[in-house]
């Protein structure tokens, strides 16, 4: 790597997420790490010293969905045109959402938020925590139920996003389930 230019580098980092952004598509989050460096165009070798592990590479890839998710929280706790209980349904049908996008992504999320050992757990942390500040809005206003915890709500979406992956579901199945989840979530009183 002694001859290989900083611009070379960044090249390759940026052939490698995007062809893990393709094998993940295509294949899941268990693709073949050997057949994304192959769709990059470059050895093995080259991905591992990127990325040491699918984790690495993963976490590389989510971090600006994640980043997107924590934006969209912060934009919905500063609009007083949702109301709490509204802008909760509506980041987590974005968590939802975001989460289907690949085969096994679902899976990955929950492993990583229960292990603070996984390299993708610091980003499903903070992830997490803006989803824990639009709960708690809800809660203190009354529309949400206040024994509900963000963990639960959070596997409630990425719950949902795993069943919307399974063949033969309707296209809105997320927002029909998620919608139905939210009424018994809320305080009925």
């Amino acid at each position: 790597m002694a001859g290989t230019s900083r611009a070379e580098v960044r090249r390759n980092r940026e052939r490698l997420l995007a062809a893990a952004r393709d094998a993940f598509a295509a294949d899941g989050t268990d693709a073949s790490l050997r057949d994304v460096a192959r769709r990059a165009e470059v050895g093995i070798g080259t991905l591992y010293r990127h990325f040491p592990t699918r984790e690495a590479l993963l976490e590389a890839i989510l971090n600006s969905n994640f980043d997107t998710l924590r934006e969209r929280a912060e934009q919905l706790l500063a609009s007083p045109a949702h109301a709490p209980h509204d802008a909760l349904l509506t980041w987590l049908n974005d968590l939802a959402a975001g989460t289907r996008t690949y085969q096994g992504l679902p899976q990955s999320i929950m492993a990583a938020l229960a292990d603070e050992n996984s390299e993708l757990h610091l980003s499903c942390a903070a992830m997490q925590s803006s989803g824990a500040r639009l709960l708690e809005r809800a809660q203190e206003a009354g529309q949400v139920r206040a024994d509900v915890t963000v963990h639960e709500v959070i596997a409630l979406a990425i719950g949902l996003a795993w069943a919307a992956q399974q063949p033969g579901g309707p296209s809105d199945l997320i927002e029909r389930l998620l919608s139905t989840a939210m009424y018994g979530l809320a305080t009925h009183g």
